[in-house]
């Protein structure tokens, strides 16, 4: 485990959460790497999340678009609709084993909240989710799953109502209830360990790829193209390339514009070095360290921060690059890969398709291009609906209110 990626990551937290973190940097030591919880945790992954999740040859785009050969890591497919039941599974099953009666957790999109509800029903263990307002309002079928996976989801009035204030809240409540709770944090960033226990438990994507492409390929990937919010999904998929010959392209919300609180890059955009929830990283904040309001057309995105280890494989390391995707791009690449390949991208993940529909023409038919749908976006239909069938979106919802 590391503490610090170069300059960044680190635990920087107040008293009071001090204690918490050294129990959970203990299980994270101790409990994590046995063969007990090992075991128990794969078998939760085959027979519960349905991994393996496919890799799909996208014959459709690759005849389209004319240049490499592309796949699509199906993340979608596995039990929740998303990547983020790898690491909920992971992390509720932690808490079990360390003796907790409950979970809390924050979401943004909505995906982290629904698998972390979904793994402690299944697990037996109590679960809140906070959830800014404004993100409530627009991902309404996922507050519907948390709750029917038996949750309660409490809105977060601070603030932009946003992800980073549900992170505030929740980091709050952690602090007051540590004795039997257990803050299931969604991405690879916080305070440590938080960064490396989600990267180890997002990791089994960029695995499954590299064993799948080289059973039916021969070879690794030219490229792997994934969205980029907190950071869990690409750095799961980045991950266990990161000694290969492999391009790794993370692709942020470009949002509206580039204006301040426009958009969400960190690392495209305005980003400053800054120590904001536990954690030394990139952030968008004003000269005087004030966290800027952000914007995307997904939810899962809309977030001020990036995890550490991104941040210093990209800046440090240069073995990340990172691109933009703005919202207007990212509707038409939502519907490209709906008429063209069958497959209803989450809009975080259509923004990895972005980048992959202007990629992909400029390079070899003898390359090979994986882009991970890092979930499906069924959950998407009250922002997708209103922004592609306007009128006749407004017409159902007022007929459905009489």
């Amino acid at each position: 485990m590391t503490k610090y990626f170069g300059q960044y990551g680190g635990q920087y937290v107040g008293e009071v959460l001090k204690p918490a973190l050294k129990e959970l940097e203990h299980a994270v030591q101790e409990i994590l790497p046995g063969e007990e919880f090992q075991t128990e945790f794969r078998s939760m992954l085959k027979d519960y999340a349905g991994r393996p999740t496919p890799l799909y040859f996208a014959q459709n785009t690759t005849d389209d678009l004319g240049g490499a050969k592309v796949y699509i890591k199906l993340e979608g497919l596995a039990n929740t609709g998303a990547h983020k039941i790898n690491n909920a599974l992971g992390q509720v099953l932690l808490a079990k084993k360390m003796g907790k009666t409950c979970v809390i957790a924050e979401t943004g999109a909505g995906q982290h909240g629904v698998a972390a509800a979904a793994a402690s029903a299944k697990l037996g263990l109590e679960c809140e989710v906070f959830m800014g307002t404004v993100d409530v309002r627009r991902q309404q079928p996922n507050v519907f799953l948390m709750k029917q996976y038996g949750a309660r989801v409490t809105e977060v009035k601070e603030g932009t109502q946003t992800l980073k204030d549900a992170v505030n809240r929740t980091l709050k409540e952690w602090s007051a209830r540590c004795e039997d709770t257990f803050y299931v944090l969604g991405s690879a960033l916080g305070p440590y360990p938080y960064p490396d226990m989600v990267r180890e438990f997002q990791s089994v994507i960029g695995k499954e790829i590299r064993a799948d492409i080289l059973e039916r390929e021969g070879r690794l990937p030219a490229m792997l193209i994934a969205c980029c919010g907190g950071g869990s999904n690409a750095l799961g998929t980045f991950y266990p390339f990161l000694n290969d010959d492999v391009r790794m392209v993370a692709v942020e919300a470009g949002g509206r514009g580039d204006g301040p609180g426009e958009h969400a890059a960190r690392m495209t955009g305005q980003g400053r070095l800054g120590i904001i929830e536990g954690y030394k990283s990139f952030f968008l904040q004003t000269e005087d360290g004030q966290v800027l309001p952000t914007h995307s057309i997904s939810a899962g995105l809309d977030y001020a921060g990036i995890g550490p280890q991104l941040v210093n494989l990209g800046l440090d390391n240069k073995r990340i690059e990172f691109e933009k995707a703005y919202d207007d791009e990212v509707l038409k690449a939502y519907q490209y890969f709906a008429r063209k390949e069958g497959l209803l991208f989450a809009l975080e993940s259509a923004h990895a398709a972005v980048y992959a529909l202007k990629a992909v023409p400029k390079l070899s038919k003898k390359d090979l291009v994986v882009i991970t749908m890092s979930g499906r976006g069924d959950k998407d239909i009250f922002i997708t609906a209103k922004e592609l069938y306007t009128e006749e979106w407004k017409k159902f919802l007022k007929e459905e209110s009489l």
